[in-house]
């Protein structure tokens, strides 16, 4: 009933198949390991968010390279933990973020390094601005002094952005589109952490002109989404094929498919030999 099957025509049908289904496993393969990543990073943000913060030598690794370097690059889990440091902000060396969004507002990322007592710096993301009002998006906005004296941070770790843009000093001032921690230390006159701190709290209390720079969550559910989708892809696939052949076997396909499937097949026993020619 199912010989057709072994025929050239349906075993290549079946080849492309199993090829097609394959692939859409191992598509669905990939994003389920995107969505537990994102899911990981997500269940990471909201365990650091009720933690006690720690001394940031305990999450970082100390810079004691020469001016201009960074760390050891952060330990795997460092990302968002709450930890606190001490020390003075330099002024002189500012730096400007440009092209950030916050509430569908573009604006400026401020970040400043945090002189230690080791002579070593954290860069603190203090908060976002607004460029100057009636100017463009890339208007520089009025920086707020940073406190004088010893300064105490309570922040997020956050590691470099990937894709790090040029860093470009514009009256003097540091300015970049991309936060990578390696790129902005060759600019200033000492060693830095090889991570950022997203400023939380602040000791005397920060600048109102800063907004908090919001804490987005990974879009898990979309990756969770594509998992289903393509091995559903892999299954109606097969089971597609499976309907094609039951069709085939019970004599509803189309007559030129059926005369295709018998002319390719071997001949049947029971089919009368050809008349010799006169």
């Amino acid at each position: 009933m199912y010989r057709f099957l072994l025929t050239p025509r349906w075993l290549g049908i079946l080849a492309l198949t199993l090829v097609a289904a394959t692939v859409m496993v191992l598509l669905g393969n990939w994003q389920l390991s995107r969505y537990q990543e994102r899911a990981a990073i997500n269940e990471r943000i909201d365990e650091t968010a009720t933690l006690a913060p720690v001394p940031v030598d305990q999450v970082l690794p100390r810079p004691g390279g020469a001016a201009g370097t960074v760390g050891q690059p952060p330990p795997a889990g460092a990302a968002w933990t709450r930890v606190t440091v001490t020390g003075r902000y330099d002024s002189a060396n500012v730096i400007l973020i440009r092209s950030r969004t916050v509430q569908s507002r573009v604006g400026f990322e401020v970040l400043t390094p945090l002189r230690l007592a080791d002579g070593s710096a954290v860069l603190v993301d203090r908060g976002w601005i607004p460029p100057l009002p009636g100017g463009s998006a890339l208007a520089r906005p009025e920086i707020p002094a940073v406190p004088s004296g010893e300064v105490t941070v309570v922040g997020r770790v956050h590691l470099s952005e990937s894709k790090p843009d040029a860093v470009t000093r514009r009256d003097g001032r540091i300015e970049t589109r991309r936060i990578a921690v390696p790129a902005l230390a060759r600019e200033l006159p000492y060693p830095v952490y090889s991570a950022y701190l997203l400023l939380d709290e602040q000791t005397p209390a920060a600048d109102p002109a800063f907004s908090a720079i919001p804490i987005r969550h990974e879009n898990d559910w979309q990756n969770g989404g594509y998992v289903v989708q393509w091995w559903l892809f892999a299954a109606l696939t097969l089971v597609g094929f499976g309907w094609a052949a039951r069709r085939e076997a019970r004599g509803d396909a189309p007559d030129g498919d059926r005369n295709r499937d018998r002319a390719a097949g071997p001949a049947r026993r029971d089919e009368p030999a050809a008349a010799p020619s006169p």
